[in-house]
């Protein structure tokens, strides 16, 4: 009995699974069905190792062992598909079930003929009619099969860096066992070594996808995040304001409350737009975006000016980057100054990079607040993990309580 022992710790690992999928907050309710498919055939196929162990050595009944041995070459393949189904959801798989079917037809003719394989009188299993040539069907498809898993794996998650090996590994140790199983090294065992590589690996793989699933999880919801921030980036205080500036010129200046009125559209559509742009967006959309603001902000408060220095243009940036800056600046920096100021340059620094100034004569603050999700520049520190995360850049702020703010942003020339 002492042969049986491996089929304890496999069990183990396959109810552990069982009770990990149930409870696994990250994945969907499509995806939790597939993984109880996956887990539900594995079991069958331990099962079915060990039937087929028993009709070989205790109990002889060939026609029975040939159903337990079709079962076995008809499962393997299908519990690839599967997880090829959960790594690409929206992947076609057509062709992989052509092949599952194609692989299961052969087989089933084990019924009725020894074409593929056929169990003799002395209970010994015997290649098929073609020389065994066709009782491979189920090695060479699983081979197929896997490389097909591989592809998909590597299609997905290509920018995971090195722990995409952890998930290519687990298929080169099923390729392997599969290799022990037909080798002269086999060792006769109620489960075999692709069955034992198929359990562990199994739940090796998905432990790797519900990472790979939690950090999915933890993108979105630091995007929602984003979203949450860029809305509160249009200011109460500065809607309500700006209609009390425009309700105010329209008795004194007509001409120019028509003016300002149009530029707040554009800004309150520019801000809005944004929500919708995930990718990067060309630093002039965003700067003509950030002149609007800047624009209704001396309007309001005439003793405030916003200068330009644009020496390069041709580069991108997140949506709502550069305008929330000037908006700080304008806000918590030179709106108490006498006569503050907001420049803006942008230029090439001697290393080639991409390098954009946002300076004030404002009041200045402390830059340790910035650690501080609470804190009043939650806006600058949206910015910076915007910038260093989507553009592989840099953020540096240098801010004199009483003397000024100044940010420089430098991006790469080229960003992939």
């Amino acid at each position: 009995m002492t042969e049986y022992i491996i089929l304890m710790p496999l069990l183990i690992m396959m109810l552990g699974l069982v009770f990990v999928v149930a409870s696994d907050s990250y994945i969907n309710h499509k995806q939790k069905q597939i993984m109880f498919g996956i887990i539900g055939l594995i079991t069958l196929l331990v099962v079915q190792n060990v039937a087929d162990y028993l009709l070989q050595s205790v109990i002889e009944f060939p026609y029975l062992r040939t159903l337990v041995s079709i079962f076995g070459y008809v499962i393997r393949p299908i519990i690839i598909v599967l997880f090829c189904m959960i790594v690409k959801p929206n992947g076609r798989n057509t062709l992989s079930w052509i092949l599952v079917i194609i692989n299961a037809a052969v087989y089933l003719t084990a019924t009725f003929s020894k074409a593929v394989f056929y169990i003799d009188e002395t209970n010994h299993y015997q290649g098929g009619a073609f020389g065994g040539m066709l009782s491979n069907t189920a090695f060479v498809i699983c081979f197929a099969l896997l490389f097909h898993l591989t592809y998909c794996t590597v299609s997905v998650y290509r920018n995971r860096g090195a722990k995409i090996w952890i998930a290519i590994t687990n298929v080169a140790i099923i390729f392997i066992s599969a290799l022990l199983d037909v080798s002269p090294a086999y060792l006769d065992y109620p489960v075999s070594y692709t069955t034992i590589a198929v359990v562990c690996c199994s739940l090796f793989y998905y432990i790797w996808l519900h990472l790979e699933f939690a950090r999915e999880h933890e993108k979105a919801l630091m995007a929602e995040q984003r979203v949450k921030i860029m809305i509160s980036q249009i200011q109460p205080h500065f809607l309500y304001n700006t209609l009390s500036t425009i309700q105010a010129l329209c008795q004194t200046d007509p001409q120019k409350a028509f003016e300002t009125t149009e530029k707040f559209g554009s800004y309150l559509r520019n801000n809005l737009d944004s929500l919708d742009q995930p990718e990067l967006i060309p630093f002039k959309k965003e700067l003509e975006h950030t002149k609007i603001y800047a624009d209704i902000e001396m309007i309001r408060f005439p003793k405030i000016s916003v200068e330009y220095n644009i020496n390069v243009s041709d580069f991108c940036v997140p949506a709502l980057s550069i305008q929330p800056l000037v908006e700080n600046a304008i806000r918590h920096g030179v709106r108490s100054r006498e006569h503050g100021t907001v420049n803006i340059e942008t230029r090439i620094d001697e290393n080639g990079f991409n390098e954009i100034l946002i300076s004030d004569n404002g009041v200045g603050f402390d830059v340790n607040e910035l650690c501080s999700k609470d804190g009043a520049h939650i806006g600058i520190t949206n910015v910076k993990e915007r910038i260093e995360e989507m553009c592989k850049g840099t953020f540096d702020i240098d801010s004199r309580i009483g003397k000024g703010t100044k940010i420089t942003i430098k991006l790469p020339r080229k960003m992939k």
